[in-house]
């Protein structure tokens, strides 16, 4: 049986075929009533219109159902009806009812093209042997010469329709497609916006913190230095002031840079060693014995990676200096040949959550964007542990 599915189907039947299917077969009777008006007498007549109205009915409504339903053997079915009562049709109007043929035509040049031309050969057949019957071979030989062009027209124009409405059909469906996916993509533009923006919040917030935090906690110690000593060392006294007094003015740089910039980098055009000794300098004016060894040969890294190892040290400086009450902290960093590996770890009292603060979860985040990895090793009493891998 010829597959419907090599080409591709129309889901209806518009309204329009549907007139047209009616004008025709109508017209096919007006004609009879003028040429042959005893093909209408009582009671052949009243089988003849029967098979008419009958005729319609399948015409209209079991095309599409069929063709919808049950692709292959609804087709099939629907011309098994349909072609009989054509036969019918034009045996009981005396052959002047041949018009009803064209609409099956029409409704074949909508299939593939192995349906059309099995079920026009059918229709022409049918009109051989409706006129054979009624007449004789030669009378139908001679109108078949008269009725092929006709079917050839209506194949054509049919042909033309059917391409047009799979077309549009075909422009629809991608106009919907085209439509749903602006929808979406605006949804996911939405979305990207969204997360931009609490990334760059989150991102606002790592920096506010680890920079601003760092300064107010380096003065809160040197102050805390001062007023230890004042009255019994004044000279260290002013010193950890002035210290306290160099550090405020550096923090109302850093936030001014941050808010004018929110993009200014501490270890800019600096190597990453450099930057750090800053950092542990400071750690170590606040009292802190802090020892820094690099391992490995030193090189460049990307400015993200250099950043995120340098807010790490400066947040976990911060933190020993303001949590962990240690008198000694070791950094260092090893610069191994596919990845470099960065520990502090202080003598403090630990904690037995390692989880931490905002600060911790600031570095874990910072580690994990340059796409790092982070482990703490801590214990209450047992000091605190950091090591990050990142990536060359």
């Amino acid at each position: 049986m010829p597959d419907l599915k090599a080409r591709p189907r129309l889901e209806i039947i518009n309204t329009t075929d549907d007139v047209a299917f009616v004008v025709v077969v109508i017209a096919a009777y007006i004609a009879t009533l003028f040429v042959a008006p005893d093909a209408f007498a009582f009671p052949n007549g009243l089988i003849f219109i029967a098979a008419g109205i009958l005729f319609l009915i399948v015409g209209i409504y079991g095309f599409s159902f069929c063709k919808g339903r049950f692709p292959q053997l609804g087709i099939a079915l629907y011309f098994a009806i349909q072609i009989p009562l054509s036969f019918l049709i034009m045996y009981l109007g005396r052959s002047n009812a041949w018009l009803v043929l064209l609409p099956l035509i029409s409704q074949a040049a909508f299939l593939n093209r192995a349906w059309m031309i099995s079920i026009s050969l059918l229709i022409l057949a049918t009109f051989m042997l409706a006129l054979t019957v009624l007449s004789n071979w030669e009378t139908a030989a001679k109108s078949i010469i008269l009725f092929f062009p006709a079917v050839v027209f209506v194949i054509i124009f049919s042909g033309v329709v059917a391409r047009e409405q799979r077309a549009r059909a075909e422009v629809e469906r991608l106009a919907k497609e085209l439509s749903d996916a602006n929808i979406k993509l605006r949804e996911y533009a939405a979305q990207v916006e969204e997360l931009a923006t609490t990334k760059e919040r989150n991102r606002l917030a790592r920096e506010i913190h680890d920079g601003l935090g760092h300064y107010l906690t380096a003065i809160n110690m040197q102050i805390e230095a001062a007023r230890a000593v004042i009255e019994t060392d004044r000279t260290r006294a002013v010193d950890a002031m002035a210290k306290a007094q160099s550090l405020t003015k550096e923090g109302l740089t850093e936030v001014r840079r941050s808010v004018a910039a929110l993009r200014a980098s501490p270890i800019e055009n600096r190597p990453l060693r450099n930057a750090l000794t800053k950092l542990i300098d400071e750690c170590r004016a606040s009292g802190i014995v802090t020892e820094f060894v690099v391992t490995g040969t030193p090189r460049p890294l990307p400015p993200q990676t250099e950043l995120a190892l340098y807010r790490v040290v400066e947040e976990s400086l911060t933190n020993v200096r303001k949590h962990a009450h240690a008198p000694r902290v070791d950094l260092g960093i090893d610069y191994g040949a596919n990845q470099v590996r960065l520990t502090i770890k202080d003598n403090g009292v630990g904690t037995s959550d390692a989880s931490g603060g905002f600060g911790l979860l600031g570095i874990r985040e910072r580690v994990q964007l340059v796409g790092g990895s982070m482990h703490i090793d801590t214990a209450r009493g047992q000091g605190f542990a950091l090591e990050v891998e990142v990536p060359q």
